[in-house]
Parts: C-alpha cells; structure tokens; sequence
C-alpha cells in the first residue's frame, strides 16, 4: 500500500506543477517575455504533463478498474481534453492577445473543475 501513497503523491505534485508552469507561462505571454521562447521552457512542462498522465493512468488502472466504471474520471478527462485545447490556444495557436488570455482564463477555470471532480468525485449531469 506504500506504492500507492507514493503514486498518489507523484500525480498531485505533477498536478501542482504542471498548474505552476502554465500558469507562468501564461503570464510570460500577457507579458510578451522572451523566456516563453527558450528550449527549456518548452520542454519541461512535457514532461511535468507526461508523468502526471501515466500517474493518473496507474491510478485508474489500479483502483478504479479503468475509466468507464466511474463517470467521475470520465468527466475529469473531457475536461482534461478541454484544458489541453484552452491551453494551445492560450500558448500557441490564439491569433490576438484577447484571445489568448480569454483562453488562459478558460483553461484556469476548467483547471479548477477539474480538481473539484477529482476532490469530490462528482458526476454532473447536463
């Protein structure tokens, strides 16, 4: 049962830091700071974002039987998928700064729902 403390705990220091990284980012791009371009930054955030996916994907593989079973992970990766979009669009492919910082917002904001999923394992119907 150690490994699975030690799993928990690398998924929710990769979910910290992969909020961090984003999240400077993102301010790097409201600010138009040179750092966003150089290689590292580019980088380590894939990796940050990797380690957090397997993390995750060990745990639902582990626990839960695989996605499908709880509608709660099913849920947190839609938004999953919607954070990653908001977050190209925000970083890379927005055409103007407003739409870049609405989608930085966005992506904040589907970042916290995500998290409130995972803390309560909520499913909302629509």
């Amino acid at each position: 049962m150690h490994w699975y403390i030690h799993l928990k705990s690398i998924h929710l220091a990769c979910v910290l830091l992969t909020f961090i990284t984003f999240s400077l980012r993102g301010y790097w791009m409201i600010t138009g700071n040179s750092l966003l371009r150089r290689k590292v930054v580019r980088i380590v955030p894939h990796v940050i974002d990797a380690l957090l996916l397997a993390s995750g994907v060990s745990l639902v593989l582990v626990f839960y039987n695989g996605v499908f079973m709880q509608p709660w992970l099913l849920l947190k990766l839609g938004g999953l998928l919607l954070y990653i979009l908001l977050g190209a669009i925000a970083l890379r492919y927005g055409r103007t700064k407003r739409h870049r910082v609405l989608s930085l917002t966005g992506a904040w904001l589907v970042f916290f729902c995500i998290i409130a999923i995972a803390r309560n394992r909520v499913f909302i119907t629509i």
